[in-house]
């Protein structure tokens, strides 16, 4: 494979390596010796190598949402949703120098070893910052929820972490997207026109983008798939050259979303072919396309007269540019951020910041006192579909995890005196036949050959899909139990630094064969199960009895009932092959006489002290335009904001045996839990904690930790009626324009100790609208345990001239008190900034005079002082 060292040429023969020139000059200089079609290939995410130039190849696709995605071992935050939910901006910003950090490393060891494919660059599309408007949008979770505000905050805390503060190199470049109005329906977004009003566009959908681009500098921008106002928003005029750049200065690079390019003829029909479709994209300035449109359709584009050259020059010298800011050029002893070492990948600081931040996240909705639990409680029931899934940690666009902690192993781990009974009980959902439902099968019922005292099967990893050739790894696995999705099974060995004489399994294209024998404990039948993403294939005693050798897009589960005799060793082998994208493989099984899941749930509750009940949803069922079509769920989105049904009839079951129950939410979304909020003692979201969110979870459960966390979206009824989906106008929606009861509202969350306000004082009661004011108010813990309150600030127009927000969030801050500790909170607000409204007949901005309420609170509904402000022409 050939290696590029393109900074060790001379630069009198390659200038664009003259490291005194400016990196537009070096870009340009580059550009100008390319011809028409090298450029246009170097204009889509995968580009390719250009040997003679010394130019390596590069792809741009690279996702961060909440720690490096999709390029194996990785720390794993907590989804999007729950960083939201933190409403802590410092932590944000340290979260993503973290990330940051283990990106650099992994981009610098793939080059190393001349690995320069998708998932392995240093352009991240992170972070989503669309508004999650509606609770049944299935990409809800990847955002900051539902506040322009809140999300502008910690969109671009996220943003200079990611870029980092060096003057000359940046350290990752981020990506805002998707720009500027989406969110679902996932099933129609190849074809959708939103089309908001302009105060809708200018109030809700555009100021967190505006934020990140002015505040954050961030270098990239991601179009959407729909159109917007009937322009697709990969190819808007209006929303990419008059707004981006003209009316805020936007400065970087504009990439489509995947294969959107192909929206713009195929499904949105604007042009009628592809090369019409890439010129549009790149006169409205669309410079990279993720896909392959732009090659070769813009070399017949230039030569049909519908784009003139020298505009791809324009657009791939900022492409250029940008790589060479990121360093890409440079000798790395130049650039500050080459020399992270890998080994900072999965640390133990960067762990235990997973830790915290999920801590942070942690919402208690609900408490009657039951919480904290005592410590002196003997046995627990932990009963649920998501209490042992480690899927119900991850949600989408995720890292692979070295060591994740489930809720049950949390709960387990945190209470090492009690009983700890799990049962599943119930699927996710109607219809959908869970894999990870069936217990798997445990170590001591395997061994690795006849009369090993090993426990577990010996596994043979190939660099195949056929199990050919001599095995690259070889290890007694003491079960099957693995989710690597996008990554290898041994990148956490190579995290670790021990994958060494080229153990390395690739991540996709390969195969593993575990072998040994089976030692049944009793006699009977029992239901085997194999499950895996792609094929697999199950042996006992020399016979198939499961064969499900082809290509699967999700786990896929198989099973076959055998009659097995108690204390005989049965020879067992496994065969499994993964060809693309996520890999994933389990061995499970039910023992005779095991009593139907939803009984054996119940019964455990009867025998505990207190039944934690660990559902909601996971990102199998909400997520990116899916495939998923159960009762409730619709291609990625939500039909039915509630719990789902299965879980609802448990729930109701274990509160009938009269134990204590407190439930526990995975989500990334808001769930309609009427039921259990008037009949279940407490509440808490734990959303999709990351890799040590059992941890974090038990950490709030048994006292730990004092949760603090608050909603960023607004839970509904479970029957309220909601806006219809598609309609992008936001009457109605969120907590700025609902005017209905919420279940929950926007903010709220509760403490293990008590907060009180006073003192609420303005610096001046008038102010025209140039005028800053300061906004300042005492806090103090009432309670006997520390924690944090996060104070809020709402401005609340009380005679509005027009239609608008019912009222705004326009400050929050997370603060630590001891008991008895009171601590001065100031916010300064301008009213230019902070009062805005859409003028449609002036089409800008402007400041209605008038009476405003300033609200401080700890939540939008809990409002504990109120000052007036008169706001003068």
């Amino acid at each position: 494979m050939q290696t590029f060292c393109a900074h060790a040429a001379d630069p009198a023969k390659r200038p664009w390596l003259d490291t005194s020139q400016s990196f537009e000059q070096r870009a340009a200089s580059l550009v100008s010796q390319m011809t028409l079609e090298e450029k246009a290939a170097q204009m889509q995410n995968a580009a390719p190598a250009i040997e003679r130039l010394g130019v390596p190849a590069y792809d741009w696709w690279n996702e961060a949402l909440h720690g490096v995605a999709r390029a194996g071992g990785a720390t794993v935050f907590p989804q999007a949703i729950g960083m939201a939910a933190t409403f802590d901006v410092p932590l944000m910003a340290k979260t993503a120098d973290v990330i940051s950090d283990e990106a650099r490393a992994k981009h610098h060891e793939f080059a190393r070893h001349d690995q320069r494919g998708r998932y392995q660059g240093l352009t991240f599309w992170s972070p989503n910052i669309n508004i999650f408007r509606d609770p049944r949008w299935g990409r809800g979770q990847e955002t900051y929820g539902e506040d322009p505000y809140l999300t502008s905050r910690m969109g671009v805390a996220f943003v200079k972490g990611l870029q980092g503060d060096d003057p000359k190199y940046r350290k990752l470049d981020a990506t805002a997207k998707h720009f500027a109005v989406h969110s679902g329906p996932e099933a129609d977004r190849h074809t959708f026109d939103a089309k908001p009003t302009q105060r809708d566009l200018r109030e809700t959908y555009l100021p967190a983008f505006e934020a990140l681009v002015k505040e954050g500098d961030v270098d990239a921008v991601m179009g959407a798939y729909n159109r917007v106002y009937g322009e697709s928003a990969s190819a808007s005029k209006f929303l990419l050259r008059d707004v981006l750049r003209e009316e805020w200065g936007f400065k970087g690079y504009v990439v489509s979303d995947c294969w959107a390019i192909v929206d713009i003829w195929k499904h949105h029909k604007i042009v009628a072919t592809p090369e019409e479709a890439a010129a549009l994209a790149v006169n409205n300035g669309t410079q990279l396309d993720c896909g392959d449109t732009y090659m070769p359709s813009l070399p017949v584009a230039v030569r049909k007269g519908l784009i003139p050259e020298a505009e791809i020059d324009a657009a791939l010298t900022q492409l250029f540019t940008a790589r060479m800011r990121l360093g890409m050029f440079d000798p790395p002893s130049q650039v500050r951020w080459a020399g992270i070492p890998y080994s900072v990948n999965q640390s133990p600081a960067h762990d235990a910041l997973s830790r915290k931040v999920a801590q942070e996240s942690i919402v208690l909705l609900k408490n009657d006192g039951i919480l904290p639990l005592s410590r002196d409680i003997r046995r627990i029931a932990v009963v649920g579909p998501t209490a042992d899934d480690t899927m119900a940690l991850l949600g989408n666009y995720y890292g692979t995890p070295a060591a994740p902690v489930t809720i049950l192993q949390g709960i387990r781990e945190a209470a090492p005196n009690a009983q700890v009974v799990h049962a599943r009980g119930v699927d996710l959902v109607e219809g959908r036949d869970d894999p990870a439902a069936t217990p798997l099968i445990e170590p001591q019922h395997l061994r690795p050959s006849a009369g090993s005292t090993e426990r577990g099967l010996r596994g043979e990893y190939f660099r195949n899909r056929d199990l050919t050739g001599k095995p690259v790894l070889v290890r007694v696995d003491s079960q099957i139990g693995y989710r690597w999705d996008r990554g290898s099974p041994t990148d956490n060995l190579m995290a670790r630094g021990e994958a060494q004489g080229g153990q390395d399994v690739p991540a996709d294209d390969f195969s593993i064969r575990w072998s040994g024998q089976l030692l049944p404990p009793v006699s009977g039948s029992y239901t085997i199960e194999a499950s895996g993403n792609d094929g697999f294939r199950l042996y006992l005693d020399g016979k198939r009895i499961i064969d499900h050798w082809e290509n699967t897009d999700r786990l896929h589960a198989e099973h076959a009932t055998v009659e097995l005799q108690g204390g005989r060793a049965y020879d067992i082998r496994l065969e499994y092959y993964e060809r693309e994208r996520d890999a994933g493989v389990r061995l499970a099984w039910r023992m005779p006489g095991a009593k139907p899941p939803f009984e054996e749930a119940v019964q455990a509750a009867r025998d505990s002290d207190v039944v934690i009940f660990v559902g909601g949803l996971t990102g199998d069922v909400e997520g990116e335009e899916m495939t998923v079509n159960y009762p409730g769920f619709a291609g990625g989105d939500r039909t039915d904001i509630r719990l789902p049904e299965t879980q609802r009839k448990l729930l109701e079951a274990l509160h009938a045996t009269g134990k204590p129950v407190v439930l526990v939410l995975t989500t990334g979304s808001a769930i309609a839990v009427d039921w259990a909020k008037q009949n279940l003692p407490a509440i808490v979201v734990a959303w999709y904690p990351g890799q040590r969110g059992g941890n974090a979870v038990a950490d709030v459960l048994f006292g730990d930790a004092n949760p603090a966390g608050r909603l960023p979206v607004t839970f509904y009824k479970g029957d309220e009626k909601l806006p219809a989906f598609d309609d992008y106008a936001m009457r109605g929606r969120t907590y700025r324009y609902f005017e209905g009861e919420p279940l929950y509202p926007f903010g709220h969350g509760l403490s293990y100790t008590t907060f009180a306000y006073d003192g609420l004082r303005l610096d001046r009661a008038r102010a025209d609208a140039t005028q800053p004011v300061k906004v300042s108010f005492n806090v103090k813990n009432t309670g006997t345990r520390a924690g944090d309150e996060v104070v809020q600030l709402y401005l609340h127009p009380l005679k509005p001239q027009r239609e608008r927000a019912g009222k705004e969030l326009r400050g929050f801050q997370r603060v630590h008190l001891q008991p008895g500790e009171s601590r001065e909170v100031s916010f300064t607000i301008t009213p230019a900034h902070d009062l805005r409204t859409w003028d449609e007949a002036r089409k800008a901005y402007a400041v209605d005079p008038g009476a405003y309420e300033v609200q401080v609170g700890a939540s939008s509904a809990d409002i504990r002082a109120r000052k007036t402000l008169t706001v003068t022409k």
